[in-house]
């Protein structure tokens, strides 16, 4: 928008385009908002599918590999085979130790995560910042003493219905 297109639009269109922009601006950071939310969860889901694949592991595997893992412990070594099931066991309990903790750095990682805290900053300050915005001053065109009434100052403000 030139300077000249400025001085040709009234005041309520520039009330209007303002609005508009302003408007935008706030849909924008919504838009933001739901995209970091959205990341947040999809790292939260990630934590949460780790524990699940824990807790499967360790249901689902303990009885098959334990018996194998034992067995082959047993033969290879000729230990004991209660301490080869022990063996076998520990070892499980190392891989689902091991997904547990692959789950809770993924939920802390997603618990760290400011995102939505930080859209929020920054709409607060957009709206502070246009809060605290004054109008320019516009210049008095030569040949004329007054600037164009756009309305009455001591106008008194019209009472609306909700309906």
């Amino acid at each position: 928008m030139s300077a000249a297109d400025g001085a040709d639009r009234s005041l309520g269109q520039l009330v209007a385009s303002a609005t508009a922009e302003m408007s935008a601006l706030m849909h924008d950071e919504i838009a933001l908002a739901k995209a970091q939310l959205r990341q947040d969860a999809k790292r939260a889901g990630i934590g949460g599918g780790a524990f699940a694949a824990a807790v499967a592991v360790l249901i689902f595997s303990l009885p098959m590999l334990s018996f194998a893992l034992a067995y082959g412990i047993h033969a290879w070594s000729g230990w004991h085979l209660s301490v080869c099931f022990l063996l076998s066991f520990a070892a499980n309990v190392l891989v689902a130790g091991l997904l547990a903790l692959i789950g809770v750095l993924s939920v802390k990682k997603a618990k760290k995560s400011k995102g939505p805290q930080k859209v929020a900053a920054s709409a607060k300050e957009t709206a502070a910042v246009l809060g605290n915005v004054k109008p320019h001053p516009r210049a008095v065109p030569s040949g004329t003493s007054e600037l164009p009434a756009a309305t009455p100052v001591d106008a008194a403000p019209v009472a609306r219905s909700s309906s």
